[in-house]
């Protein structure tokens, strides 16, 4: 679902709990209100808000270390590259359509980061990669130098396509969307049972109003972090520039 409109949906369910449950307990009769049973109620409700305090606690707990993780594979993928390009520059001019097309990938790559799409989520860019592997297994080493830089740089490959397919596994976020409705669901009853005869004035309106769109701000963030090619919080694709700048001409 689109960040914008997971918004809308969870300020509405927030929304319609609240005010719904201020309109309606009007409209009950009085023993539906009394102090025994808004009591019982709201004892409930305090259960649901420490559950739902430690929900929200081990959700952005887990966003974080997504982010957290592929900005590191980020980091180490674009160093990665830098030291294949380096070994492939070592090894002569015959490794320069190796390095060329290695260019072309992380261009490629970048450009991805850019579209809110995961570095290798794609085929082309999978291909281009792939053609980069074929390269350095096609080079003919002359000598015991050349033999080992070409060893060397074929390991150095296997590391970036580990790497790659690293930060291609986590991209869709680890956060179920189960857990998000049950969120979304507890917070619901919590804010009925605290708008339930509630004094229906603008005071009480406006806070609860407050409250769902800082909640639903909060939750669409924790979304968005559980994403990290997406969004206002997202991995910066800085550590693939300055590689691009380096493995340039």
């Amino acid at each position: 679902m689109d960040e914008g409109a997971l918004f809308l949906v969870v300020l509405a369910c927030l929304l319609a709990a609240s005010l719904g449950s201020l309109a309606i307990s009007r409209r009950l009769p009085p023993h539906h209100g009394d102090d025994e049973t808004l009591n019982v109620v709201r004892l409930i409700a305090n259960i649901f808000v420490v559950m739902t305090s430690l929900v929200l606690g081990l959700l952005i707990n887990s966003a974080k270390n997504t982010l957290d993780t592929v900005d590191r594979n980020v980091h180490a993928f674009a160093a990665d590259l830098i030291m294949l390009d380096r070994l492939l520059q070592h090894y002569g001019p015959e490794a320069a359509g190796a390095r060329q097309r290695l260019l072309v990938y992380a261009m490629r790559a970048d450009a991805m980061m850019n579209e809110d799409q995961a570095t290798g989520e794609n085929r082309a860019a999978e291909k281009m990669l792939d053609e980069v592997g074929a390269g350095i297994n096609a080079l003919g080493p002359q000598d015991a130098e050349h033999r080992t830089l070409q060893q060397s740089a074929q390991q150095q490959f296997v590391r970036v396509a580990e790497l790659r397919w690293l930060i291609v596994g986590i991209t869709r976020g680890t956060i179920p969307a189960s857990l998000v409705v049950l969120v979304v669901a507890s917070l619901m009853l919590v804010f009925t049972s605290y708008a339930w005869r509630a004094p229906a004035k603008a005071p009480v309106v406006a806070s609860f109003l407050a409250a769902s769109v800082l909640l639903s701000a909060a939750i669409v963030l924790i979304l968005d972090m559980d994403r990290p090619f997406s969004g206002p919080v997202r991995v910066s694709s800085e550590s693939l520039m300055r590689a691009i700048a380096e493995i340039g001409p």
